[in-house]
């Protein structure tokens, strides 16, 4: 572990992070939410430092843009973004936008490794790990970027490899847009994508105790995450996060747990407490608080280890009845 620890930390020097400054040459580029930006400072490293639109503590879900925001993307070179599915609130900027703002959804990184969505909430329709080309719906066939956003699972952060294949995007898209700087972008994404696999490695390592034990979710946020590390969601206490669970759902989660022998809930933060509780009230089961988002996460360019890491460490702690 300290090895790996000890090389991102070395990847952290190398681009000079939390000393990034911003000159009036630099390009300007506006990340929607705190993961998109945090890849994205880490290619940019000491060359500028991207804004972030949702940066505080709000879900992308959910974020309800203010006119500072469109401001800020309007005067921006680039604005990436994660995808429409996760960002509903990019279409209706987008719209809006002038046509010298390059927009770059994340989403159409190559490489990427895509699942589609779960269907309900207790996967029994959907099995993990449905994998798909980018741009092709199920069956095969071509279909628009917004039907297969809406059968795309848009939390495809949560895995390093995906993560890589986004910072190589980013280096291709940054070279482009700043020329003057593309042999600095290629060679900080490369360095990240060094830091990104020694990461993955470790996690790979610390979680495969867990490999195979049945744990229950909020919401269906860590489909890629439980692929990548063999881990086993059973059932998701909300369809919606934004909306509470009805009677009927709740007790269907229970039996779930019960039949399953689910030791753990994820829950995350400040969402739904109290449903939670219910869920596991009377039952041995655990809950944690885990943060897919990073909402509570400072933006920067060290959030993506340290949402990963806590990922970890709360899936750790549940397994082993230390919430």
């Amino acid at each position: 572990m300290k090895r790996s620890t000890d090389l991102l930390a070395a990847t952290y020097a190398a681009l000079a992070f939390g000393t990034i400054s911003v000159s009036a040459a630099d390009t300007k580029v506006v990340a929607s939410s705190k993961p998109a930006h945090a890849l994205v400072a880490l290619v940019m490293g000491d060359k500028g430092a991207p804004a972030v639109i949702v940066g505080g503590t709000a879900s992308p879900h959910s974020y309800a843009m203010k006119p500072s925001d469109a401001q800020s993307v309007n005067g921006a070179a680039v604005f990436f973004r994660i995808s429409e599915g996760l960002e509903p609130f990019t279409s209706k900027l987008l719209k809006a936008l002038p046509k010298s703002v390059r927009v770059v959804s994340l989403q159409e990184a190559p490489g990427l490794q895509l699942l589609d969505r779960r269907e309900g909430g207790a996967f029994e329709t959907h099995g993990h790990g449905e994998h798909k080309e980018h741009g092709k719906r199920k069956g095969g066939k071509a279909g628009s970027q917004h039907e297969a956003e809406d059968e795309t699972d848009p939390h495809f952060w949560l895995s390093p490899g995906n993560a890589i294949a986004m910072v190589d995007y980013i280096a291709s898209v940054m070279s482009e847009a700043d020329r003057a700087n593309a042999a600095a972008y290629k060679a900080n994404a490369a360095t990240a994508i060094t830091g990104l696999q020694a990461l993955d490695a470790e996690l790979e390592r610390e979680l495969k105790p867990y490999a195979g034990k049945p744990f229950a979710v909020l919401h269906d946020a860590y489909q890629y995450f439980e692929q990548r590390y063999g881990l086993t969601a059973v059932a998701s206490i909300a369809v919606n996060p934004e909306a509470a669970p009805s009677g009927k759902r709740l007790s269907a989660v229970r039996k779930k747990l019960a039949d399953t022998g689910a030791s753990c809930v994820m829950a995350e933060p400040g969402m739904q407490p109290k449903v939670v509780a219910a869920v596991i009230e009377g039952s041995k089961a655990k809950s944690v608080v885990l943060d897919p988002e990073a909402t509570q996460l400072k933006p920067g360019p060290e959030l993506y280890d340290g949402l990963m890491r806590g990922l970890m460490a709360g899936v750790k702690a549940c397994f082993e009845g230390k919430p």
